[in-house]
Order: C-alpha cells, then sequence, then structure tokens
C-alpha cells in the first residue's frame, strides 16, 4: 500500500520537509495510518486546520501521549496555532486531567515555544481577580452549563460538599475556563476532546455535548471532532464520545 498523494500532500503542509524515523522502520504501519489520519478521516471532517490540531493537542494531553504531542505541537504551531492558544490549551487541561497529568506537557510546550526564540512569559490572559473569581466564574458557569442546572447543581449539594460545587465555579470556570486568549465555543470543543480522551468521563461527556449546544456548536461539530480524533484516541474512547453525542442530541434532533 502506498501513501496517497492527499495524505502525503496533508501530511508536508503540518510537517514540512520532515520524514518519520518510523516511515523508514515501520512503512506499512505509518503507510496505513497516514492514509487513514490525513486522508480518509479528513474527507469526513470539516473542521478548519486550526481548530483541528487544537482538539487534538487537548485530545492528546488527555490520552497522556506526550510523544505524539510534541509532534503535532509542531504542525499547530507551523499552521498557524498561536502560542496563546497553544498555553491555553494545556492551562485548561488543569481542572479537568490534574496538574499531575499536565505538567509534563506545559514543560514540552514551553520547550518547544523557546526553540521558535517566543519569549516566556507569555502575556497573561487571566480575566477574574481572587475578589471576582467566585461571581464571573458562575456567571461563565451558568453560560455554558445553563443557569438553571447550575442552581440544581448548588442547590441538591450536602453541607459537606457544597465546597465542591464553589470549586467549580472558581477555580474551574472562574480561574481557568474565563480566561481570554480562547473564545468560549472553541474552548468547550476542547473540553469535549479532552474528556473523550481521558476515558472514565461518561457523565462528563454528556454534560459537556450539552454544553456545546449551549454555546452555538453543533452536533456535526462534535461528530467532526471524534472524527478527528479518532487515530489518536482509538475507536472505544470515540465510539463512547459518539454514544454520548448521540445521547443528548440525536441525529432525529437535528434541525429541530
Amino acid at each position: 500500500m502506498a501513501i496517497s498523494e492527499t495524505a502525503r500532500k496533508n501530511h508536508d503542509e503540518l510537517f514540512p520537509g520532515r520524514v518519520s524515523t518510523l516511515a523508514v522502520t515501520d512503512p506499512e504501519l505509518i503507510e496505513v495510518f497516514d492514509n487513514f489520519a490525513f486522508d480518509e478521516v479528513l474527507a469526513h471532517s470539516s473542521l478548519d486546520t486550526r481548530t483541528r490540531l487544537m482538539v487534538q493537542l487537548a485530545a492528546l494531553v488527555g490520552s497522556q501521549a506526550l510523544s505524539e504531542y510534541r509532534v503535532m505541537l509542531g504542525a499547530a504551531l507551523t499552521s498557524g496555532v498561536t502560542p496563546v492558544e497553544v498555553r491555553e490549551i494545556v492551562y485548561q487541561a488543569v481542572p479537568y486531567a490534574g496538574i499531575g497529568k499536565v505538567v509534563d506537557f506545559l514543560h514540552a510546550t514551553n520547550d518547544a515555544l523557546t526553540e521558535r526564540d517566543v519569549r516566556l512569559p507569555l502575556d497573561g490572559q487571566a480575566s477574574v481577580t481572587p475578589a471576582t473569581r467566585a461571581e464571573q466564574g458562575r456567571a461563565v458557569q451558568e453560560q455554558i452549563v445553563g443557569a438553571d442546572r447550575v442552581a440544581g447543581m448548588y442547590a441538591r449539594a450536602a453541607g459537606d460538599e457544597l465546597h465542591f460545587q464553589q470549586f467549580l465555579s472558581a477555580n474551574c470556570f472562574g480561574d481557568h475556563v474565563a480566561r481570554a486568549g480562547i473564545g468560549v465555543p472553541v474552548r468547550e470543543l476542547l473540553t469535549f476532546a479532552m474528556l473523550a480522551a481521558l476515558g472514565g468521563c461518561d457523565a462528563q461527556v454528556r454534560g459537556h455535548v450539552a454544553a456545546n449546544l449551549n454555546v452555538g456548536n453543533t452536533r456535526q461539530q462534535l461528530i467532526d471532532v471524534i472524527t478527528v480524533l479518532l487515530p489518536f484516541i482509538g475507536y472505544p474512547r470515540a465510539l463512547n464520545a459518539l454514544a454520548a453525542v448521540n445521547e443528548v442530541a440525536p441525529a432525529a434532533q437535528v434541525g429541530h
């Protein structure tokens, strides 16, 4: 099997002048993967290149795929994803994956930016202060999740666990999601990609399918995200994410 002309063209646009060592040692696998990931899959997704690479980076953090993250990070920066956007993807992973899973990706990102003569630290993107993070974070949470749902989560929380809801509002949404640098609709696609790749987050994936719809993203966009993630996260997690989309936004409801 030879690498198709379309796959070669799409690959070379992301990795100009780069020859994978695996193409030498494992040519059969690379031919299959490149034809699938850079031809067949892309024919079934309408995501623009920048958005595609951003959700793939988010999923690679969720998958703990550091080596592949480094490779795709180079492609993302070559394709116009900005240093601030890359950093925001990694920062946003912290409340979802935890700092233990994210810190190596932050170092890898900083190394890549330094190699490209990007001066660190980058400009700050925080939009809250210690005094406003709870209120502003809850406002962003309500925009994304829905005010009634947020109120219900607070109302149902037992006294000894109310602080988790407060943490969600102030820390997850205030400290992280409310940051500038990436708009809310794209941030929700990133969250969906991270959660799908993490695995074991079925309830949260369903919740963020609904959240994506709340902020204006569509069922088709979510399917496009799953499509471009498939070669990187595998069938079980991709199909679990697809099941979540079908549960929350069945195809029969499209256009209603």
